[in-house]
């Protein structure tokens, strides 16, 4: 079926105001909303999510450019949608700019493409499994106190999670970190696995003294340590330290994925949709990873990553931020401590059309 009409929307969503991002109060989430249409009355859907609303509207109009380049393509052909889409921005990419644009189209065919053929996205992609383990990480920045932090980590585990994930990297010692740790620790007990996120805010040596301090402490996973372009740091880090090192987020497109798999920088690799420009490029660095035997996590947006999570082999672990409830009348169901793929054809979200034209802001 041919795609007949791209439209793209910006909307800016609430944000519990417990939410920080760095230090400072964000009160809004920013959605890039793409909408693509077949000639049998189809409609598929893909979406960012950006926490600031620098270059959102400059995104959402190169989005827009690009969709439109996509009328009379075949809904089932995406590598051959993405390959005319590269080359007519051939010139401005690859890039973050082009990522960001690219991803809201890529996603929207894929959903389109599923609600075609009437199979869920996990389904078409592979269908190793139906569900992924999640970890909940809202509500647990680095700004908060040691007993807002044990609040929140108490909530989160009274909803069913297993696996949290604290932001770290604001303290002046090794030991101050630990602590932050072992508030949360005390707070939910031994039936949940901590995990922290440094924000790639340390330099080596100290990722060096604070991560063999927190995997002393029992943490599971210590996500960013330094700058994600530092991968020689990066791969000494994963031989010197015991607990596994997760990074990747902020990596664009493929290619840096296949340096960082190549140097061995990583022990779990952590992809952005977004970021990546999408499902199609995402599946790509997958089949990366799985190659070296790298398990994978996603960065955000769960209600697609869940689909590509469950998908693949190596799939591991699916953070729970769910920034896009505010527009959604679906929601992801937990079991177990883990993230159900949805049964629905494609991605299995319904949009709140009330509340995207509440939030619409182009």
């Amino acid at each position: 079926m041919k795609i007949t009409r791209v439209t793209v929307e910006v909307l800016e969503t609430p944000l519990n105001s417990q939410y920080m991002a760095g230090g400072s109060s964000v009160n809004s989430n920013w959605h890039i909303l793409a909408r693509i249409y077949t000639q049998d009355g189809i409609e598929g859907i893909g979406f960012d999510v950006a926490l600031r609303p620098m270059l959102v509207r400059a995104a959402a109009q190169a989005c827009q450019e690009l969709g439109d380049l996509l009328v009379g393509m075949e809904i089932m052909e995406i590598e051959a949608a993405r390959a005319r889409l590269e080359r007519a921005a051939g010139w401005a990419g690859p890039g973050g700019m082009l990522c960001m644009a690219m991803a809201p189209l890529d996603i929207a065919m894929w959903d389109a493409a599923g609600k075609t053929v009437n199979q869920p996205l996990y389904r078409m992609l592979g269908g190793y499994r139906d569900r992924v383990r999640a970890y909940a990480s809202e509500a647990l920045w680095y700004s908060l106190t040691h007993d807002e932090l044990a609040k929140s980590a108490q909530t989160h585990a009274s909803a069913g999670f297993d696996m949290l994930k604290l932001r770290l990297g604001h303290e002046a010692n090794p030991q101050g970190e630990v602590d932050r740790v072992r508030a949360v620790q005390e707070a939910v007990g031994p039936e949940v696995q901590v995990m922290v996120d440094a924000t790639e805010s340390w330099t080596e040596s100290q990722a060096l003294a604070s991560g063999r301090a927190l995997q002393d402490a029992g943490i599971v996973w210590l996500e960013d340590p330094v700058n994600h372009q530092d991968i020689a740091a990066l791969a000494r880090l994963s031989q010197a330290l015991e607990v596994p090192i997760a990074a990747g987020e902020h990596l664009f497109g493929v290619e840096p994925f296949v340096r960082t798999l190549e140097a061995r920088a990583v022990n779990i690799a952590i992809i952005d949709l977004a970021r990546v420009g999408g499902i199609t490029p995402w599946m790509k660095v997958a089949a990366l990873a799985q190659a070296k035997g790298v398990p994978l996590a996603g960065h955000v947006i769960p209600e697609v990553h869940v689909h590509l999570l469950a998908a693949v082999p190596n799939g591991h672990l699916v953070e729970y931020m769910p920034r896009s409830e505010p527009i959604t009348k679906t929601r992801l169901k937990l079991e177990d401590g883990h993230l159900v793929a949805p049964k629905t054809p494609g991605l299995g979200v319904e949009l709140d059309e009330a509340a995207c034209e509440r939030y619409r802001v182009t």
